[in-house]
């Protein structure tokens, strides 16, 4: 009994080692991706403290840039705001109470940035967000955290 213990044993721990993978092999043909974060600098050059997180990738030479930043609304709500610019669109994703609003960029003026998506707009300009849906119109202003 214990000799057939002894043997399965050993049969189990060669076989653990035999399976071992490497990390360097593998499927040739998954794009690597280099993903580092980057600082986001507001119009004077100066590295903007507001933004929460902002990552860049880079794959086949084209770039990706999401930054990330807590907008404040007057009722005191907060309010995550995403920028995300890709090669294929640029958008801004709105999420707050659970709900996600993504709209796409549109057209830009001078510093005023429009965003929009069916009946809903936002302006970005500085660091105030206007967000507009029909006739209601929510001003965010962008906050530290």
């Amino acid at each position: 009994m214990k000799k057939s213990l002894i043997v399965l044993n050993a049969i189990l721990v060669l076989s653990v080692i035999s399976c071992k993978k490497s990390t360097e092999g593998g499927n040739k043909s998954i794009i690597k991706t280099d993903s580092s974060e980057t600082m986001v600098v507001d119009n004077n050059g100066k590295i903007d403290s507001s933004s929460v997180y902002s990552s860049t990738t880079d794959i086949n030479g084209k770039k990706t840039v999401k930054t990330d930043f807590v907008y404040k609304a007057t009722d005191g709500t907060l309010v995550k705001v995403v920028f995300s610019n890709t090669p294929k669109e640029n958008t801004v994703a709105i999420t707050s109470n659970k709900k996600t609003f993504t709209l796409e960029k549109t057209e830009t003026n001078g510093g005023e940035t429009v965003y929009k998506k069916d009946d809903m707009t936002a302006r970005v300009k500085g660091d105030s967000l206007h967000l507009e849906q029909g006739n209601n119109v929510i001003e965010l202003k962008r906050t530290k955290i």
